[in-house]
């Protein structure tokens, strides 16, 4: 099979400081499938640190596409046998309320992210802070999700992923068991409209080991599902990853 056109992360597209964010990485990666990562579930699956600024080859596979870097896979993409079951949905307001709550403005392993560093500047990261969110009634501590609302500044299928990976990685404990993206599977419906408010909602569903079993639901008005997530997150030593 020929190769596609190489992907780079751009440096702006960090998780880690020297690496790549997983889902806009997993994102890019979908984007180059025949369905472009829209209205089909594909899972992504990291199998090493994406690097930054880097052209990386792509090549096509039977089932996907895989994407390498010195001859070893970064990240393999396939598309899904199911669509991600997503997050029960919470109003914006619920969802704005959660955000002072956000665990990262504490305590972060990767302050610089795209998606959910608070030392990013509005318009450059996405700065998507999920809190958790009260009660409201359950019998438990706490409602075990987290919410957050979204305006994006630019809209793509990259984007969209990277929106849906980090408020999954909050809906468990990122402070006391960092963790990185591992595997996601994300079916994108509709890419969100630019300057259009947006509820992200996640939520834990398993731990096994040093793997967190995670999901996450983007909202558009009237609790449209814009695109939902599921992910494998590995619990890690994040000094390894600066």
């Amino acid at each position: 099979m020929t190769s596609l056109p190489p992907l780079i992360v751009p440096h702006r597209f960090n998780g880690p400081a020297r690496s790549g964010n997983g889902g806009w990485t997993a994102g890019a990666l979908a984007a180059t499938l025949p369905a472009q990562g829209i209205g089909t579930p594909v899972m992504v699956t990291l199998r090493q640190p994406p690097p930054l600024d880097l052209p990386m080859p792509v090549l096509p596979t039977a089932a996907g596409a895989t994407l390498t870097h010195d001859g070893k896979p970064v990240a393999e993409a396939v598309y899904a046998d199911n669509r991600p079951v997503p997050v029960a949905p919470v109003p914006a307001s619920v969802a704005a309320e959660a955000e002072p709550g956000y665990p990262g403005h504490r305590t972060h392993p990767f302050p610089t992210c795209f998606v959910c560093g608070p030392d990013r500047r509005v318009g450059d990261g996405l700065r998507i802070f999920a809190g958790p969110l009260p009660a409201h009634g359950r019998s438990g501590p706490d409602d075990e999700r987290v919410a957050a609302t979204w305006t994006p500044h630019e809209s793509a299928v990259p984007i969209a992923w990277a929106a849906l990976d980090c408020p999954g990685g909050w809906a468990s404990d990122l402070e006391g068991r960092p963790a990185v993206l591992g595997r996601i599977t994300t079916e994108v419906r509709s890419l969100p409209r630019t300057s259009e408010r947006y509820v992200v909602v996640g939520e834990v569903r398993g731990i096994e080991g040093r793997k967190t079993h995670t999901a996450a639901t983007l909202y558009g008005p009237d609790d449209e599902v814009v695109a939902a997530a599921e992910h494998v997150w590995i619990a890690v030593d994040p000094r390894e990853f600066r």
